[in-house]
């Protein structure tokens, strides 16, 4: 049987979308710091264009994904200076008039973090709107993908909370109030980012995971929970030495993630692989399987990857696997990406 395919979250933008992109620092552009500061500057220069723009890009990506073969689709987080900050723009407590330069994922890269001043809280929803607009371009299902309580409190300054737990409760609420209403809006593909998990995963046993079925509470069966943890972004394409989580990170969550509510799992394995062992924890859960890796620019060929599919389904039942690049594929640029896109769906159709 062939083996379903998925993309994770973001995806170059177009050269004609004048948004920054975090993705930016790569390849000798600007660093990290600057997409947050700039984007209202940027959106209120687009104007009333803004809209036509973001539908424009967001069609472009979709056909980019549709084009290599995907079966489940994201926006590529078109809307989105940075995946995370997008979303906290959104949520009341947390300040964006004052930005602090901090040193964030070990040391890879510094941003300019905005601030919690005060108790986070959801606003009015907004995915359902971003989600919408992208499922009317395709009859493919459009995945949406929100950052977790742990990845935004990593990434932000607190000078309120002081404490992890607290925060990451709160921060749940206001995330599950958002999902609920894409679940209401019809959205059945619901990820939740957290790489920050594979990064400090005793923290994610001791209160991540608590936090996590929060982000979920509530939601019809139709509705796939899942989460995404990556090993870690390098601060630009190509970069052999970039810290990574520790390698035995899955193996020390694999469990509690299957104990979970949680019904598919990303994780990755192509940029380092993984002891196939790990497959078999999961009885029930679905994993997306990193078959692309997303910071190297050499194109990996379709026998190498549906080598690896054929050696996953070794440990797993292939209606549980799903085939996909490590992470979002900002740094490859349109074209490596739709090459390895290209690549991964026909490795993926020709497994077994």
């Amino acid at each position: 049987m062939a083996i379903r395919t998925t993309t994770i979250g973001a995806y170059p933008k177009p050269d004609f979308l004048d948004v920054s992109d975090w993705f930016d620092m790569a390849n000798g552009g600007p660093d990290a710091s600057d997409p947050t500061s700039r984007y209202t500057e940027e959106l209120t220069k687009l104007g009333d264009d803004a809209e036509n723009q973001f539908v424009r890009a967001a069609k472009a990506v979709i056909d980019d994904q549709v084009d290599a073969g995907i079966d489940i689709v994201t926006d590529g987080e078109v809307r989105r200076e940075n995946y995370i900050h997008y979303h906290c723009r959104h949520i009341d407590g947390i300040n964006f008039e004052h930005l602090t330069e901090t040193a964030v994922r070990g040391g890879n890269y510094s941003a300019n973090l905005p601030t919690i001043t005060g108790p986070v809280k959801a606003t009015a929803p907004f995915l359902p709107h971003d989600w919408k607009t992208a499922q009317s371009l395709t009859d493919r299902p459009v995945k949406i993908t929100l950052p977790g309580p742990m990845t935004i409190g990593d990434t932000v300054a607190d000078d309120f909370y002081g404490d992890p737990v607290k925060r990451g409760a709160e921060l749940a609420e206001a995330l599950n109030s958002e999902i609920r209403a894409l679940a209401d809006a019809g959205a059945i593909h619901i990820q939740v980012d957290e790489p920050v998990f594979a990064r400090k995963a005793s923290e994610a046993l001791d209160y991540g995971f608590e936090n996590l079925e929060r982000c979920f509470h509530d939601l019809p069966e139709s509705v796939v929970k899942t989460v995404h943890m990556c090993c870690g972004y390098p601060d630009r394409l190509d970069n052999p030495d970039y810290t990574k989580a520790p390698k035995e990170s899955y193996f020390q969550l694999a469990p509690a993630i299957e104990a979970s509510c949680i019904q598919a799992v990303s994780v990755e394995d192509a940029h380092r692989n993984n002891d196939l062992s790990l497959l078999e924890v999961f009885k029930s859960t679905t994993v997306i399987f990193g078959v692309v890796a997303i910071a190297k620019s050499e194109i990996e060929t379709v026998a190498h990857i549906r080598q690896r599919l054929s050696h996953a389904i070794e440990h797993i039942d292939p209606e549980r696997l799903i085939a996909a690049p490590d992470c979002g594929l900002g740094l490859l640029g349109r074209d490596l990406a739709r090459t390895k896109l290209k690549n991964l769906c026909l490795a993926a159709a020709s497994v077994g």
